[in-house]
């Protein structure tokens, strides 16, 4: 069994804040998703390690989450190996905000982006931190939806020593069969060689009890296909995979999924590409 490296495992503690946005998904709304969870569901799944992503707490607790999450990866045997710190590199004061989470187990920074003005992203200060950001040695996860995925390329363009991270897969509107004009941005943003695509979400965004292998199928082959073995990730997206399927379950369809590749390619999209891309020591 090829093991995994998990890039996008979030956690939900609603004793320590708040989280609103769970209150318009009834799978998730009101629940905890613990770390001990996780361990649980994935203890004989071949997950040997995760990247925690920052799980959007309510202003201001966002800011606290990371080093919330920084005690749970220092207990001894943790799969925690790095931590992705939400952010808002369209504001003053970008660097010194950076410099209040910085730890040893951070990896990186995202700012949801299909939640805002598509403005946002255009701010004078935001490209101008992102790419200070790669020069921290960071890298920056973009959630942006299908539509928005010209903005993206503006901002692959001007970033290009930073690793953007494109996250689930685009964001495609799986369920209603809309693969285009969604595949040709995918194929225009690979030509960004400093953007690499995340395959997470993607069950999501299936309807209601066709979240399974052939309504994915296609949009990851094109990802794969698009941006090569050596810029892809993977994760789980848990606890959000939980409205449609299962964690278990997509870590089934994963494996059914990749396994028309080589062993080698395998391992990259797995758990290799992640060690290289987030800096992280190696965990097999």
């Amino acid at each position: 069994m090829i093991p995994i490296l998990d890039t996008h495992q979030h956690l939900i503690y609603p004793e320590q804040w708040p989280y609103s946005w769970t209150d318009e998904v009834p799978a998730l709304v009101g629940k905890a998703f613990r770390y001990e969870d996780y361990v649980r569901l994935t203890r004989n799944a071949g997950v040997v390690g995760t990247i925690f992503m920052e799980t959007s707490p309510d202003e201001p607790h966002w800011r606290a989450e990371p080093h919330f999450v920084y005690q749970l990866a220092s207990l001894p045997g943790s799969l925690i190996k790095g931590v992705i710190a939400s952010c808002r590199p369209e504001e003053e004061g970008f660097g010194r905000c950076v410099d209040s989470i910085r730890h040893e187990k951070l990896v990186g920074f995202r700012r949801i982006l299909h939640v805002v003005d598509d403005d946002v992203s255009r701010h004078p200060f935001f490209a101008e931190n992102v790419r200070w950001l790669g020069k921290q040695g960071f890298t920056f996860d973009m959630c942006f939806q299908a539509r928005q995925l010209p903005i993206a390329m503006e901002l692959a363009k001007k970033c290009p020593d930073t690793r953007l991270i494109l996250d689930h897969c685009g964001v495609p509107d799986i369920a209603a069969g809309a693969i285009d004009p969604w595949r040709d941005y995918i194929r225009k943003l690979a030509k960004f060689e400093n953007v690499i695509c995340k395959i997470s979400g993607v069950l999501a965004y299936c309807k209601p009890g066709e979240a399974k292998l052939v309504a994915v199928k296609p949009y990851i082959d094109h990802c794969v296909k698009s941006f090569g073995p050596d810029r892809v990730l993977w994760g789980s997206d848990w606890p959000v995979c939980e409205t449609t399927s299962s964690l278990p379950e997509w870590i089934r369809i994963t494996r059914a999924l990749v396994s028309d590749l080589a062993p080698s390619e395998q391992a990259k999209l797995l758990h290799e590409n992640a060690v290289r891309i987030y800096h992280i020591d190696a965990v097999v």
